[in-house]
């Protein structure tokens, strides 16, 4: 976590897509908690942060910091798939 942590602080932009760890196990939810910290200090700090997935967002919102992020996403795959440039019916029809 702490050579991550290095990276997510000299970031612009962050996108967070998949837990880290069973966040639902208190014994192992220590890295997916710490992750979501930095996220939320960095935001506040002017970061754009994404958390995207139904996982993730379960984790940021369980964990208090669903709030401290730019955005949260529960569409992850959809999101990656947008983000990879391939057209998502929902929006081809919106545009249609």
């Amino acid at each position: 976590i702490k050579e991550w942590e290095e990276v997510l602080r000299n970031s612009k932009t962050v996108l967070w897509n998949g837990p880290v760890g069973v966040f639902e196990m208190a014994a192992f939810a220590n890295g997916t908690n710490r992750i979501a910290e930095i996220l939320a200090d960095i935001t506040s700090k002017g970061v754009f942060t994404l958390v995207g997935g139904g996982d993730s967002v379960a984790a940021v919102t369980q964990m208090g910091f669903a709030n401290k992020v730019s955005y949260v996403s529960t569409g992850g795959g959809a999101m990656l798939e947008y983000l990879e440039g391939i057209e998502l019916p929902g929006i081809a029809a919106i545009r249609e």
